[in-house]
């Protein structure tokens, strides 16, 4: 499939790899978009799996709406799950790097029937980082997740120094000055930087830094969490804490790596997801 459909708006999407392999599931980040995984889904291909990796909400020329409501994560996961249904995917493996991170976690919760199993990249469990926010240093280290929920000035800073932001965090310059390219499309920008703006618009969950109890929220399927120590924008703390959200097998893998796992470390993170997949 090239082209994914939900509520008027169409998501581009990379399918490739055996059709008739299990099928992986590739959600990117901020700013990425489905390249992020160009040196990790052939890894996977050689390994027998088929990979679909959709440009999501904001990054799809197709599916780009103004208003930060349309940025919730009821919104986000809806659209994995029309991926999966049009697809014709009844249960897949699912793996997210950085927001698309925190997009499989929620789905992993609201949809476990959906998936074989779950590996996200970076990203801590939303409960664990809420947590952290309030016993280490993940405020601080969070800052800018403020500023992009203020309007325009994002945009217009980003506009001319994203490339320069990207590599000073460890993204190598050809990723940096691809997904500046993509930013700097019409919408593209705003789109991107509405699922932080959505973040003033969810409502706070009671009980955030509290695992919940069997037959709760607590993650179902089995999964694997892949940090890099080095993470400039996720510490120790949360990515330490996210066992406690896990209630089926659990692997923490802890890697001498930046943010960007898929961009650096392909070949360690296309490990970790075929162990889980075959």
């Amino acid at each position: 499939m090239h082209q994914c459909t939900r509520d008027g708006l169409a998501f581009d999407v990379c399918d490739e790899g055996p059709a008739d392999g299990e099928v992986v599931v590739l959600l990117h980040g901020w700013p990425q978009d489905h390249t992020a995984w160009d040196r990790v889904a052939p890894l996977l291909h050689a390994a027998g799996l088929r990979t679909l990796a959709p440009d999501q909400r904001g990054y799809s020329p197709g599916a780009r709406p103004s208003a930060a409501t349309a940025y919730g994560m009821g919104e986000l996961v809806a659209d994995v799950l029309a991926l999966l249904d049009q697809a014709g995917v009844p249960r897949a493996h699912l793996v997210g790097h950085d927001w698309g991170g925190s997009v499989a976690w929620a789905f992993a919760e609201r949809h476990p029937e959906r998936l074989h199993s779950l590996t996200v990249l970076s990203t801590p469990h939303h409960r664990a980082m809420a947590w952290a926010f309030r016993h280490g240093d993940q405020a601080l280290r969070s800052w800018y997740m403020a500023v992009f929920q203020l309007p325009l000035l994002p945009e217009l800073v980003l506009g001319v120094g994203l490339p320069y932001v990207l590599r000073g965090s460890g993204l190598p310059r050809e990723d940096s000055h691809r997904y500046a390219a993509r930013f700097r499309e019409p919408g593209a920008a705003s789109g991107g930087l509405n699922w932080y703006r959505a973040l003033r618009r969810s409502r706070p969950e009671q009980g955030a830094d509290r695992p919940r109890q069997p037959g709760g929220h607590r993650i179902t399927v089995p999964t694997t969490y892949v940090w890099g120590s080095a993470d400039p924008a996720l510490g120790r703390a949360a990515a330490e804490r996210t066992a406690r959200y896990v209630g089926a097998d659990y692997r923490f893998v802890e890697l001498d790596a930046g943010h960007w796992l898929p961009e650096t470390r392909p070949e360690r993170v296309a490990e970790e997801i075929v162990s889980r997949a075959t």
